[in-house]
């Protein structure tokens, strides 16, 4: 995502671009001091390093530089990266979030995308939205920054039941129930973190949902795929994260989310996958 920001951006702005792995092509920056002078700052990594960075960088910043965040998961203390933000501004720099149905190798070949940017005030998000002006990435504005995160956090474990499904072979009447199912269950934890019980049905939720339960290209669908055909050499991602995070802070009641249980069990033990899905059926049909 990282590279597809860039593609964005590129010939648009001034960019210092610093990535973790040596690339040839790309210069060495001074991070410390390209941050002091930044007006934005986008994290395009994984929400574990959030906090590392952000104690790193937060005091160079300039009080108006807008920090911006694409990651879709929870930290090693199960913390969502809007609470990582929290903790290390305390309402001090301006910062956003920016989710919805964003595949990089299609920013990259120049087709559109789509995103809610969270965000309390207008006036950040009109800052953020004159950045990306003349793109092809869309931006709306939601308030909601707990639904937006959690609906798009969810999302990838929700895409997994897609992946096992299509790899059970189970058809797409199968799908349509996994779509209807996962946005209950979406409503209700989203509700329950203290979310609008609506959001999942924007860009962030349902937009992504279909985006990465749907995809060819999809990680967490294909790691859905391979689970249920038995190839589990490895079984890793945002979804797999979010899964051990949720249940070792007990971030909500798994129990009362039968489909969210069920890709569990199946990430947890992936044999006789299909009768834990014949399982499954015939609890909800009980």
């Amino acid at each position: 995502m990282g590279h597809a920001m860039a593609h964005l951006l590129h010939g648009k702005h001034i960019l210092a671009i610093h990535d973790s792995r040596p690339f040839p092509e790309l210069p060495v920056i001074d991070v410390e001091q390209q941050a002091s002078l930044a007006d934005f700052l986008l994290l395009c990594v994984p929400a574990s390093p959030h906090q590392e960075l952000l104690a790193r960088l937060a005091p160079l910043l300039q009080r108006h530089c807008i920090c911006l965040s694409i990651a879709k998961g929870l930290d090693q203390q199960g913390r969502t990266p809007a609470q990582i933000y929290q903790m290390m501004f305390n309402g001090r720099q301006p910062h956003s979030l920016l989710y919805g149905p964003m595949i990089s190798e299609e920013i990259r070949a120049d087709r559109h995308a789509f995103a809610e940017l969270g965000c309390p005030d207008i006036y950040n998000f009109n800052k953020v939205r004159d950045l990306f002006h003349g793109t092809r990435l869309f931006i709306r504005h939601s308030t909601d920054v707990t639904g937006i995160t959690w609906s798009v956090i969810l999302k990838n474990v929700y895409a997994i039941a897609f992946g096992i499904s299509d790899g059970l072979k189970l058809g797409d009447n199968m799908r349509g129930f996994l779509a209807v199912t996962a946005l209950q269950e979406l409503c209700a934890i989203v509700k329950q973190q203290g979310g609008k019980p609506e959001t999942p049905f924007q860009l962030a939720g349902l937009g992504d949902l279909i985006t990465t339960a749907t995809s060819p290209g999809s990680h967490h669908h294909q790691l859905g795929s391979n689970l249920a055909t038995g190839k589990t050499g490895d079984i890793s991602g945002e979804g797999i994260h979010t899964l051990a995070m949720v249940e070792k802070f007990h971030l909500f009641d798994i129990m009362h989310y039968p489909l969210f249980s069920l890709i569990r069990e199946v990430v947890r033990s992936p044999v006789d996958v299909a009768k834990k899905f014949d399982d499954y059926l015939s609890v909800i049909r009980s």
